[in-house]
């Protein structure tokens, strides 16, 4: 499924979480989830699989819990290679004890649901190949069916969990927001369409023709406002841009939106009418 995490798309590529507990959260991230530690010095931790970044955990001055019902993070999803990985990965939380919140069938993946030590929803997920996805019309064809978790256990047996495997990365991105009609407006000046649609609470967007790379939901309630700067949960996530015309496109398109952005140093800073804040990176 690299076709839809590359070149010449746009993509969550990774995000950083603002932390309060930094040793039980890097733990959790280094020996539940299975991902490196890449860098670690002061109040910043980067972690990922092979070299690639994924996850980067933060801990601001002063900071907070995330109070209720604000916008920010559902969850991040982390996409694995295949379901065979996925199957081990449930044999090692299995064995380790850790919990899980539930399990999926959505007839374009299969996934997984947990939380970390401060709650922060998580995904871990294996793609059914595209050439199994169903569309009606421009619109992706996703269910919530039951999980064969006893499938994939069997079928991850023989496949020792070492870790987060080579070409795990950032699958996508499911964010609160206060209006899905304004969000929508905001992302599809960066070039994302509208894949797919839950009876007016949650969108799916995506490039490329993925099923989804950031899904948007007002449950915790339309009009949700931001979480202050300092509180935990989503600090920011990076989406990668092919090339710096691209960005500079999507910089234009945003000014020309009203919307706030600014390019320093090749990075271009933005965020959605929620307060999501956005980095849109050269990948």
């Amino acid at each position: 499924m690299n076709k839809f995490h590359t070149d010449p798309l746009i993509y969550p590529l990774n995000l950083s979480l603002n932390v309060m507990d930094m040793e039980k959260m890097t733990r959790f991230y280094r020996d539940s989830m299975g991902f490196e530690i890449l860098e670690k010095k002061d109040d910043v931790v980067h972690l990922g699989t092979s070299g690639r970044r994924i996850l980067t955990l933060e801990r601001p001055e002063n900071v907070i819990q995330k109070p209720p019902r604000r916008s920010g993070l559902y969850h991040f999803a982390i996409l694995l290679p295949d379901r065979k990985h996925l199957g081990s990965f449930i044999n090692h939380l299995r064995d380790n004890n850790v919990p899980l919140t539930g399990g999926a069938d959505h007839e374009v993946s299969e996934a997984l649901y947990l939380q970390d030590p401060e709650d922060n929803g998580i995904e871990v997920y294996a793609d059914v190949p595209d050439s199994q996805w169903e569309w009606d019309g421009d619109q992706v064809l996703m269910g919530t069916d039951p999980l064969d978790f006893r499938g994939l256990m069997e079928l991850g047996r023989d496949l020792d969990w070492t870790g987060m495997p080579e070409g795990t990365k950032l699958g996508h991105m499911h964010l609160h927001v206060g209006d899905l009609e304004e969000a929508f407006s905001y992302y599809r000046r960066i070039g994302f369409k509208r894949v797919a649609q839950m009876a007016g609470s949650a969108n799916f967007i995506s490039t490329g023709g993925y099923h989804h790379h950031i899904g948007l939901n007002v449950w915790n309630g339309k009009g949700a406002k931001a979480a202050p700067e300092n509180a935990t949960g989503l600090r920011y996530y990076t989406l990668a841009a092919p090339d710096g015309e691209a960005q500079k496109k999507i910089f234009e398109e945003l000014k020309q939106g009203n919307y706030k952005a600014e390019i320093e140093d090749g990075v271009l800073f933005t965020e959605d009418p929620s307060g999501n804040r956005i980095r849109i990176i050269i990948a």
